[in-house]
């Protein structure tokens, strides 16, 4: 796959805070996928006829089967190179770049004396701690196709462990106009009713950052961005020295322009 095109804007600088990634926060931009009822167990599935995305019961009645989580669309047909896009999947294993903060420590309540501990060991260096903040340098997007990011849950996941699975979700509408040095190719329709696909085309504009939005999930979601969201590369949090696997599912022709457009943010005090 080739190098992506790339353009340059200048970033206003500003600060926003990540919240809990939701279905319902996240409409605008694509699709959250995850297990909306973890309370209803295969075998009970059959006393329970509403269940979210029809749900039926499958697999001799030993599993839930939720259809159409999440719709993906292949747009390459509009593509200028007339490159026919083709589905892949990539594994892309993500170290963490980022950590969640932990919570304000609590003054603890007043207890009976102990007795006098015993000398201290000798003092060790502090783990490498990432930063809890992110400054976000580049927004992608892949105009002519959905992509779907999913993360890998170890097979020994323990509560100690959970915060090296997570992952931060940033993302930014698209401007109503494009920018007046952007020629970048895009897709101006839907091809058919019949797809389903559920949101409008973004359009050609570069990314509005003054409605930058920043997400956490959790290892128990995947994400899916729609078509031509403007989006940062995948940040995984966690301590240092770890990394987060996902396999990564969309559509691509392997030509730079078509299948991802970039934008460096610069700073505003940039020459």
């Amino acid at each position: 796959m080739q190098s992506p095109t790339t353009l340059t804007i200048t970033s206003p600088g500003t600060v926003i805070e990540a919240a809990p990634l939701t279905r319902e926060a996240f409409a605008p931009f694509g699709d959250v996928i995850e297990n909306q009822r973890p309370d209803v167990h295969p075998s009970s599935a059959s006393a329970h006829p509403c269940l979210p995305f029809d749900g039926i019961s499958a697999n001799q009645s030993s599993a839930i089967k939720y259809q159409h989580v999440s719709r993906n669309i292949n747009l390459y047909d509009q593509a200028p190179s007339g490159q026919p896009g083709q589905p892949v999947m990539n594994m892309f294993v993500c170290a963490a770049r980022a950590r969640i903060p932990p919570p304000p420590q609590t003054d603890p309540a007043p207890t009976r004396p102990r007795p006098r501990p015993p000398p201290p060991t000798p003092l060790r260096a502090p783990p490498l701690l990432l930063p809890s903040t992110f400054p976000v340098s580049v927004l992608e997007r892949h105009p002519y196709t959905t992509q779907t990011f999913i993360p890998l849950t170890p097979p020994h996941h323990t509560p100690a462990t959970q915060q090296h699975h997570t992952y931060l979700v940033i993302v930014a509408p698209t401007l109503p106009a494009p920018g007046p040095d952007s020629t970048l190719p895009v897709p101006t329709r839907i091809p058919s009713p019949s797809t389903h696909y559920p949101r409008p085309l973004p359009g050609p504009g570069l990314p509005d950052l003054a409605r930058l939005r920043a997400f956490v999930a959790t290892r128990a979601q995947a994400v899916t961005y729609a078509a031509g969201t403007w989006h940062a590369p995948m940040v995984a949090l966690g301590a240092a020295g770890t990394a987060v696997d996902f396999v990564v599912v969309q559509f691509a022709n392997g030509v730079a322009g078509e299948d991802c457009q970039e934008v460096v943010l610069a700073s505003s005090g940039a020459g």
